[in-house]
């Protein structure tokens, strides 16, 4: 039996370790989960990013609401009708700290090829209520309520493609495994992650150098019980596997926020019809910057397609 001073020491340094990991783990919960400026993200805005937003502020457009899945929070999106009428639609996901409004180039580009535009502001982004990301995963279940908006607009042969970017990427891809509305045609996703795990894990690594373990599945606990949604269970792999939808995947080679060999995976999972396009010297979210005219004709091209059909 140990002295009773050792017992005391050894629960003393116990409750010293737990005290000093509740903090840790809430300190990048914080700065992981909780919208809020975020210095590791560039806040460099490039020309064409700068004239999309002004053609956006002008352009006629709507403002939509709905209330999110499961929670008392409201929830905003923009809707751009199309210059002529039609019945087909793209739905715009944004990425990690962004908004629909930053997505201007991407509504843009849909509006400029004669498609409707549906772009939501996720939890906790844009004008949208919320403390916490969602990563695209709580965010699914919002999607699909606002597919039911959108089909109720534009009528039950309406047709719906789905585009999502870094997070939103990650969001199309784990609607890809819902039971999606039979209007929804096709999907593309560009530079989107595989899981919220792998894209903390890398994170970790890449900015502060630490391993995987212990933290990120301490901090993936900290979010589950404070944000409400189970974070351990957000994968695009199964998402993908059970899709049914042809998707496009764009990811820039030179990506150092999501690297290229998660899209590769997801495209190795993705038992649908596919295509894979590492866009050459693009690095995160770039592509449409790097190489725009490819960019377009390729994604016009993929829709035309898809409607089609």
């Amino acid at each position: 039996m140990f002295p009773r001073w050792l017992n005391r020491l050894g629960i003393t340094l116990g409750m010293l370790l737990a005290a000093v990991t509740l903090g840790v783990c809430l300190y990048f919960y914080q700065y992981a989960f909780v919208p809020a400026h975020k210095t590791f993200l560039s806040n460099h805005t490039s020309a064409a990013e700068r004239s999309a937003q002004v053609w956006l502020k002008q352009v006629p457009q709507e403002s939509w609401h709905e209330q999110a899945a499961g929670a008392a929070l409201r929830l905003h999106a923009i809707y751009v009708p199309a210059a002529a009428k039609t019945t087909q639609t793209v739905v715009v996901a944004h990425g990690y700290m962004g908004s629909a409004k930053a997505m201007a180039m991407k509504i843009k580009l849909f509006h400029d090829a004669g498609y409707n535009v549906l772009a939501p502001d996720d939890r906790g982004h844009g004008q949208s209520q919320g403390d916490y990301v969602g990563y695209g995963w709580i965010d699914r279940l919002d999607y699909l309520k606002w597919l039911d908006q959108l089909i109720r607009r534009t009528g039950p042969t309406s047709q719906i493609a789905l585009y999502g970017e870094s997070m939103g990427g990650a969001t199309v891809m784990y609607l890809s495994g819902e039971k999606l509305p039979k209007q929804v045609k096709t999907i593309i996703e560009d530079c989107g992650y595989t899981s919220i795990m792998d894209e903390l894990s890398y994170q970790a690594n890449s900015q502060f150098g630490l391993p995987r373990l212990p933290l990120v599945p301490l901090v993936a606990l900290t979010a589950t019980v404070k944000a409400g949604y189970n974070v351990f269970t957000a994968s695009t792999i199964p998402a993908l596997r059970r899709d049914r939808l042809p998707i496009l995947f764009i990811h820039g080679t030179k990506d150092t926020f999501v690297p290229t060999s998660m899209a590769k995976r997801n495209y190795a999972a993705t038992t649908a019809k596919k295509a894979l396009w590492l866009v050459p010297g693009a690095g995160h979210a770039e592509s449409l910057e790097k190489h725009p005219k490819a960019y377009r004709q390729r994604v016009t091209a993929w829709l035309t397609q898809a409607f089609a059909n």
